[in-house]
């Protein structure tokens, strides 16, 4: 029903050419579509999110096994709302908590990659099926990455001085109303929402321009098709880059569309929204190059064989 109404208005009522017509329609429908999804899922996830505290889950994870542990702070990264600068100070607090190395990075990794901003992007324009391949391989990038990080024993490269925290952690137990839970889950809805609409807009409108105006051919001759260096291209390409999901899904949305496979669009976003320049200076003050250099490498890898299971798969 929106996009028989976008039509008659772009068609009908405004009387566009066909290539002025394709991107308003797409600016126009994508723009609506994408920020109804994003409160409507972003409310959802910040109700359930007022159920969990991180002092709970700090706690519950010290003394835990390794596998365990990295599957938890996978699982925790989804309802944290960090890009992958902001999610560094929570990590400090994991290290702090004396929580396993390893397993503080399945948070760091899972955290931007699958916060509720980027599922319900991805449920918006590509439905709950590619959503769900999604949020189960990106948690498997963070785990198994993760995991392997802390075999390496590499707590020597944590270059400052952590104060560890005296005496065990205690499970804070919080208790508030029903009434109260929906007031704070809408106010933070209205917060990131407040935060992110213009990044919607931007990506929204570089994707309505690629979609009526940058031809079919170029895309899938330079970022289409099987080719085997598509996918670790669109890796190298992506890390450099610094958004959030907001600000590149609409990009995906209209790459794909172009020809783009998914797999590569996909790839190329958990390259930029889970690894960053930005990032890496941070780190940089707090690990040594080694092992930020191991994290990057390790992940890359991982986002690079989950863009070909994508690919083949799709």
């Amino acid at each position: 029903m929106w996009q028989s109404f976008v039509d008659y208005l772009t068609h009908d009522v405004m009387g566009l050419s066909s290539k002025v017509d394709s991107v308003v329609n797409f600016f126009i429908y994508d723009s609506v579509k994408i920020l109804f999804l994003l409160v409507v899922i972003i409310f959802v996830i910040s109700y359930l999110r007022t159920h969990f505290n991180t002092e709970y889950v700090r706690a519950h994870l010290q003394g835990k096994s390794l596998i365990y542990g990295n599957i938890l702070a996978a699982l925790f990264g989804i309802i944290t709302p960090f890009c992958s600068c902001s999610a560094i100070p929570l990590f400090l607090g994991f290290i702090q908590a004396r929580i396993p190395l390893g397993v503080t990075f399945s948070f760091l990794i899972s955290s931007p990659m699958n916060n509720e901003i980027a599922i319900a992007m991805l449920f918006s324009l590509f439905g709950w099926k590619v959503t769900a391949l999604y949020i189960g391989f990106g948690l498997l990038v963070a785990i198994v990455s993760g995991f392997v990080i802390g075999k390496f024993n590499l707590q020597k490269y944590v270059l400052i001085d952590v104060k560890p925290m005296q005496g065990e952690l205690q499970e804070v137990k919080i208790e508030i109303s029903f009434k109260q839970r929906v007031k704070e889950a809408w106010g933070y809805t209205v917060e990131i929402i407040k935060k992110v609409w213009i990044y919607v807009l931007i990506g929204v409108g570089v994707g309505a321009f690629i979609h009526g105006v940058v031809p079919q051919e170029f895309i899938v001759k330079y970022a289409g098709g099987d080719a085997w260096y598509s996918v670790p291209l669109a890796v190298i390409l992506g890390v450099p880059m610094y958004s959030n999901a907001a600000g590149v899904m609409p990009l995906i949305d209209a790459l794909t569309q172009k020809g783009m496979l998914l797999g590569t669009a996909l790839a190329f976003m958990m390259a930029i929204t889970a690894l960053s320049l930005p990032e890496a200076m941070i780190l940089k003050k707090i690990l040594h190059i080694r092992l930020i250099a191991l994290f990057f490498g390790i992940v890359a890898v991982g986002i690079i064989c989950i863009g070909y299971i994508f690919n083949f798969i799709l």
